[in-house]
């Protein structure tokens, strides 16, 4: 998207924070307006109509909207972003399993700030599958690293809920 674009779409995001609730449904329709001038095999277009039928609490339109993002080849930040909201929104729609795929290999990929983000998800996804233990896992080890002590002792605590010793 050229800067015009992306501006008046962060203006529109910003915007939507202050929607009443009975206007919500309104805001895909302002995405689609402001993506709608983006060449037809661009991927930020489907992300963000994506993101604004997720944000309104249509989990099942945006389904669809971030395989074809991704397909297209949402990559970097806004692709790690489609992963992560990608796999919320099939857990959304009752297929928690489906949504452990795109994010596991996001578990070993290139750190940034959206790390706690992917395990949260990644976590919520097996606890909606009656895997509990696995989901506690995820999130007890994503602050270990961050902890200013216990950092070794809380990862293996965290390791241990899925793979216990002998």
């Amino acid at each position: 998207m050229n800067d015009d674009r992306e501006d008046r779409v962060t203006a529109a995001w910003a915007a939507f924070e202050a929607y009443p609730r009975e206007r919500a449904a309104d805001f895909p329709a302002v995405v689609d307006a402001l993506v709608a001038a983006l060449p037809p095999d661009s991927p930020p277009g489907p992300f963000e109509r994506a993101c604004a039928w997720d944000s309104t609490g249509r989990s099942d339109r945006a389904v669809p909207l971030y395989r074809e993002a991704l397909d297209r080849g949402l990559a970097g930040y806004r692709g790690r972003r489609a992963r992560i909201q990608l796999a919320g929104s099939l857990r959304d729609t009752g297929r928690a399993e489906e949504g452990v795929a795109p994010l596991t290999p996001e578990l070993d990929g290139p750190s940034d700030e959206l790390d706690d983000a992917v395990r949260a998800v990644l976590a919520l996804c097996p606890s909606s599958l009656g895997r509990d233990r696995e989901g506690l896992a995820l999130v007890l080890g994503a602050p270990a690293p961050h902890l200013p002590r216990h950092q070794r002792s809380t990862a293996n605590y965290a390791r241990a809920l899925t793979h216990p010793a002998g």
